[in-house]
């Protein structure tokens, strides 16, 4: 127990976090094995816990068999360039950096799996030194441990630097605050090897990992708060007699074009990771005015007359006035201007000869550029009360006419181009 008991205060730790973890999961029937952190969880039990055999056994060399200390050694040395390269893997997952082809993503694995190897043929050669706290381990099966945690610790920093912008700005000087104290330790631990804070570092990593992305009850607030906007925003769109599939496709358009502009460089100092959430949450608010509109006008069969048509054109102005006088006082300012932006200026064309002001070009917002391409689109593939919906063939075109005029070409190509996933989402949604 002696030289353990740090590996033993971990390992409580991190067991505990684990059960609230999986406990949590399961409430909210969320499934697991479905992200890396399920893999590192269970990864860093099993380290901390050889951390802690091998504190033992080091320090107990003429009463343990030499060959079961260097197997101990051998899962230890394995298990902690395991949860270092996991972490380095969840990085490049949270922050949408992980490669798409697959040829590429296995190349990353090549310095793991050389390091296992070397690892795992040198541990013969291990070596068991006499410290003035604790005895320790070294050898060339140590030395390339040391290495792979200390280079993937970089990278994986270098890679949180990299993609900043695609990461909650609420988030990065709490992740930063856990990366730089994993770095920290590592640097301490290959300096005065004796020490042996392995554990301490796959601990903290573990509790900012589930603190600041993975905590369930807090992911499930933040799923409720955009079930709570999507469900105000159909019950609007209800006025009209849809089902709210116009609104739930509309978002899911958006998402997609937002994320395809930014992995094909454009926008990219706009197109953050807050500025996509608070856009696919301000999404389903673009007709928030309507409730302002009579249903007999909403409802009408027929053609407008031009009175009808001012009328209808009003929820644009209508929706920002709400969402300011609604949302203002809730603290998210950021998300506050956006939705505004969207309900207002989202029927502003290219040309300028939208309305409620008649903005044109980068006059007008990037969200209600985006939003105009999805909120036509979809408003053209529906059946209305007046006219049949179009074949998607149709609404592509109609898309595609528009470009230069009703919309900006950037965002009119990428659409074009992501035609296969836009159909996708169509049908999905409509057949729901």
């Amino acid at each position: 127990m002696e030289y353990c008991r740090l590996q033993i205060g971990c390992l409580l730790i991190v067991v505990y976090i684990g059960f609230k973890y999986f406990q949590e999961c399961k409430r909210y029937h969320k499934k697991l094995s479905s992200s890396i952190f399920d893999e590192i969880l269970i990864l860093s039990v099993i380290c901390i816990f050889f951390d802690g055999m091998t504190g033992v056994t080091v320090n107990n060399l003429d009463t343990v068999n030499p060959t079961w200390n260097k197997a101990l050694h051998l899962l230890f040395l394995i298990g902690i360039d395991s949860v270092v390269y996991m972490m380095f893997g969840y990085m490049l997952k949270s922050t949408g950096a992980l490669p798409v082809k697959k040829r590429t993503r296995l190349l990353l694995h090549i310095p793991y799996i050389i390091n296992v190897m070397v690892v795992v043929i040198n541990i013969g050669e291990l070596e068991f030194r006499n410290g003035t706290y604790s005895n320790y381990s070294m050898g060339i099966s140590a030395y390339t441990c040391f290495a792979m945690v200390g280079t993937y610790v970089m990278f994986t920093l270098i890679v949180f630097f990299k993609r900043w912008n695609y990461i909650e700005s609420n988030k990065r000087l709490s992740i930063l605050t856990y990366l730089l104290a994993i770095g920290g330790i590592t640097i301490v631990q290959a300096i005065f090897p004796e020490i042996l804070l392995s554990s301490v570092a796959v601990t903290i990593m573990v509790i900012g990992v589930y603190l600041n992305q993975e905590d369930p009850t807090l992911n499930e607030i933040s799923r409720y708060h955009s079930e709570m906007v999507m469900s105000f925003a159909i019950l609007v769109e209800n006025k009209d007699g849809s089902t709210g599939g116009h609104i739930k496709r509309t978002t899911a358009y958006v998402k997609l074009l937002a994320e395809e502009l930014r992995s094909r460089g454009y926008y990219r100092e706009f197109l953050t990771k807050d500025y996509i959430k608070n856009l696919c949450q301000s999404a389903p608010m673009h007709d928030i005015g309507k409730i302002a509109v009579p249903d007999v006008i909403l409802q009408k069969p027929g053609k407008l007359t031009q009175e009808e048509y001012e009328i209808i054109k009003k929820h644009t102005s209508d929706g920002g006035k709400i969402i300011k006088e609604t949302f203002g006082n809730l603290g998210d300012a950021e998300y506050t201007e956006m939705a505004y932006q969207v309900a207002r200026y989202h029927h502003e064309k290219w040309n300028g000869k939208g309305y409620p002001e008649g903005l044109r070009k980068h006059e007008i917002p990037l969200c209600a550029r985006i939003m105009a391409v999805a909120d036509v689109f979809d408003a053209v593939s529906e059946k209305r009360c007046y006219r049949d919906a179009m074949s998607l063939e149709q609404c592509f075109a109609i898309i595609s006419e528009g470009s230069g005029q009703d919309f900006e070409p950037i965002i009119t190509k990428v659409f074009l181009d992501s035609k296969e996933k836009v159909e996708q989402i169509h049908s999905e949604i409509s057949t729901k």
